[in-house]
């Protein structure tokens, strides 16, 4: 299949390798092209601009920072939908707001394009290795023409709905839950210290009986580590999607007093410098504010 490729970022990167070593044909764009310097010596094509890049391309994949970002790539005056052909289909990874979804899925019918909301659950680690969850979002038809994409680069694909905003939704709520155990677990494994227990036994203890799920594995690690660098997920794109689910809950009258918790939590974590490290090390501001080190 003839990819087009926009964006090498965290998750972007290792993607669009598993797509070429999946047999696909991968065109990559970026904004800094040097970042896609690895895939050229791996036999990647490296397109200078987005006309080059979907020129030609049966399906163009973004997945970029946010809003702003998608935007300009996709619908700007010299972006994705002036260049990719009819037919050809759009799947956006990218976290971003449902407004913005809806926009997209308008602006490629008014083109004779085809449009797939499809973002990603996942770290890093998850993409490097091709075991994402993906949550799919669109006409039945061409999700289906999407599918061996998603199985290049995921391990399980998750069908939402009709409607390409409905995976951004489940997206969002689920970025959201993500970030309410990271502070809730904090808060716990700050308690356990007070009292001297080791962080690494409370979190084992805690994975191995009730909670056992990979967040609470994952995240648990890292916090019992104080593994907050290198960042898989950045604290200021935290902020983010914690904003784009509230914005989501208020335009349909849905209160989410939890989310404003955490949003506080992010921006205090912003305030005191921590904008570089892993949007987890909002667990750092619990341990601190127990008088821990």
């Amino acid at each position: 299949m003839n990819i087009a490729f926009l964006g090498l970022g965290n998750m972007g990167l290792p993607m669009a390798r598993n797509l070429h070593r999946g047999g696909h044909t991968v065109t990559v764009w970026n904004r800094t092209l040097s970042k896609a310097d690895g895939l050229r010596a791996e036999g990647v094509t490296v397109a200078v601009n987005l006309a080059d890049a979907v020129r030609g391309a049966e399906i163009a994949i973004s997945i970029l920072a946010d809003d702003d970002a998608v935007t300009s790539a996709i619908l700007g005056p010299d972006g994705v939908t002036a260049h990719l052909p009819a037919n050809a289909i759009h799947i956006s990874m990218s976290t971003i707001s449902v407004a913005l979804s809806q926009r997209l899925a308008a602006a490629h019918e008014q083109r004779g394009q085809r449009y797939v909301s499809a973002p990603v659950f996942g770290r890093p680690e998850a993409s490097a290795a091709a075991k994402l969850f993906i949550t799919a979002a669109g006409d039945a038809g061409d999700i289906a023409r999407c599918q061996p994409v998603f199985d290049a680069v995921g391990q399980r694909t998750f069908v939402i709905g009709p409607k390409p905003e409905m995976a951004n939704v489940v997206k969002l709520a689920g970025n959201f839950l993500i970030c309410s155990v990271v502070e809730s677990l904090g808060e716990a494994v700050a308690l356990a210290r007070k009292y001297d227990i080791d962080a690494h036994e409370f979190v084992e203890f805690l994975t191995s009986t009730l909670f056992s799920a990979p967040v609470y594995k994952i995240y648990g690690g890292i916090i019992a580590d104080e593994r907050y660098q290198p960042a898989g997920f950045k604290m200021r794109l935290g902020l983010k999607d914690v904003r784009l689910a509230m914005a989501a809950g208020e335009a349909v009258d849905v209160p989410m007093p939890v989310a404003s918790v955490v949003r506080e939590r992010i921006v205090t974590a912003l305030g005191r410098g921590m904008e570089e490290l892993d949007w987890s090390a909002i667990a750092k501001l619990a341990a601190e504010n127990a008088g821990l080190k």
